[in-house]
This record gives C-alpha cells, structure tokens and sequence, in this order.
C-alpha cells in the first residue's frame, strides 16, 4: 500500500510542481494566438480533455489543479501542527486548570461535524480574506487542530510519567528541556500517519467547500470541486469530459494519500508491523558415520 500510495502521490506532486511547464495553457486562459477555445468542445489533439464552458482547457485545470489541492493541503497540515502539537505538548505536560479548558475547547470544535465546520468557517474567512488559497486552508486547519491536539496530549500524559522523565527531573533539567528533548520525539511519531490521513480528507473538504462555490473562483486557481460545480449542467447535455477528468483527479489523489496513512501506520506501528521472513534453507543431511561397536 505505501509503495502504491508514494507512487500516486509524487504524481501528483510533479503535476503540481511543474504545472508551468506541463499545462499546455494557463488554468483562466481561454484563447490563444489571438483565437478563442471551443465553448464546451470535445476532446481533440489541441485540448487533450476538451473545453468547458468558459472555454477553458479542461486538462490544464486539471494540472493546475494539482497544484492548488497541493498548496491548501500544506499549508492546513502546516498550520495545524504548528498550532495543535504544541498545544497538546504543554497541555499534557502541565496539566491543571490550562488543560481542562483547551480539553472542553477542543472537544466541543471536534462534536461539530467537520464539514459544517469548515462552511462557517469558509464564510467568515472568505470575507475577510476573499475566496484565496490561504482562506480555505485556515478554513481546513480550525476542523484538524483538535485531532493533533488530543493525539499529542494524550501521549503526553501518559509518557510524563515515564522513567526516562522522572531521571531528567532528577539532574535538574527544566521543563522546557524536558519537553523539547524527551517528550517532542515520543510524543510525534503518530503525527506524519495522522497528516497524511488529514491530507485525504482535506481534499474531500477542499472539493466539497468548491463545488458548494464556498472555495476557490475559477479566476483565482484552478480547483476540482469548482470545476464540478460548473459540470453540473453538462451532464444532462451529454458533455461528460468537464467532469470526468475532475472527479478522477479527486478520486486518485484521496486514494493514493489514503494508501500512504495506511501504510506509514503499518510501518511505524509496532503492534501492526509485520516483518519479511526470509526463507531458511537447511543443508542437506549427511548419512551417518559413526561406526557400530561390538
């Protein structure tokens, strides 16, 4: 599954990553050489996955694409661990009135159901910041933040008392020291499977919020759930190519970043970790030599 998973995935981190150059045009680009696309025009040799209805070349924004889902997936995740895994890490380790606050906190974000949530907060956000990249991955970040908080103070609660922990407290270091040097490292190892894992479901949330026209506008960046949003009145009319290539892009990207949480959790999981036994072969028996004694 992780080798499956990485595969897919650096697919489409190269469309992302090279989007320029791999798009044959701009994601809003509609004409070119002074002569204007086909409105809703099939796939041909010039535009590989047809036209839509803003005469955009559907396989450009499908790359552009790419990048877009990869840039809002970073910068959620980034946040989110920015914010979260401290939060967690203090919380956990100290405890008292601080904790029981940022535990009622949290759990109360984390009963909303997370894409409400993230449409209250895409509302409020793309007022103030409009319909941009960065609005929609702090949309993203507030429904993660409490998942890698309740991760890591949990862990930390319980590796606080641990013997390694009790030995630092003994030679006097401080509690920053101990924190940074002992519990950071124990306490984030589940943090890159739960980030992968957040990544899959952002780009469901990220599609969701833009079909619903709660995300990115098609003149801003290219964005598969707008797109689709925009198919929607293709599909009576026999025009399924504005579509398609926009829901199997989602599809692949959700299941290649699902294969790589699934697989990272079996890697770095000791209780679900199995090992390659290697075949052992025994030589084979020589025939006996001892010698009878009469």
């Amino acid at each position: 599954m992780l080798v499956i998973g990485v595969v897919l995935s650096s697919l489409f981190v190269v469309c992302a990553l090279f989007a320029p150059w791999l798009a044959p045009y701009g994601f809003a680009q509609s004409a070119a050489d002074g002569v204007r696309f086909p409105k809703v025009g099939a796939p041909s040799g010039a535009h590989l996955f047809g036209t839509d209805r803003l005469f955009f070349d559907v396989f450009s924004r499908v790359i552009w694409g790419a990048r877009t889902a990869l840039e809002v997936v970073v910068l959620s995740i980034l946040f989110c661990v920015v914010i979260g895994v401290p939060l967690g890490l203090v919380s956990g380790y100290f405890g008292g009135w601080f904790d029981r606050i940022l535990v009622l906190v949290m759990d109360a974000v984390f009963a909303f159901p997370s894409f409400l949530l993230a449409i209250v907060f895409s509302f409020l956000l793309t007022g103030i910041l409009g319909g941009s990249v960065i609005a929609v991955a702090l949309s993203l970040t507030a429904i993660y933040i409490p998942q890698y908080y309740r991760v890591v103070r949990n862990t930390t609660v319980s590796a606080k008392e641990a013997t390694y922990v009790e030995a630092a407290r003994a030679i006097g270091a401080s509690d920053f020291v101990i924190m940074r040097r002992y519990l950071f490292g124990n306490v984030v190892q589940s943090v890159p499977v739960l980030a992968t894992l957040n990544a899959a479901d952002a780009i469901l949330t990220l599609a969701g919020l833009g079909f619903l026209g709660l995300g990115i506008q098609s003149t801003d960046a290219a964005e598969w759930g707008h797109d689709l949003n925009r198919a929607l009145p293709d599909a009576g009319s026999g025009v399924w190519w504005t579509g398609l290539y926009p829901g199997v892009a989602i599809v692949l990207l959700v299941t290649a970043l699902t294969l790589v949480g699934e697989g990272l959790n079996e890697t770095l999981n000791p209780t679900l970790r199995r090992r390659r036994l290697l075949p052992v072969v025994l030589p084979p028996r020589e025939p006996s030599t001892r010698q009878e004694v009469d």
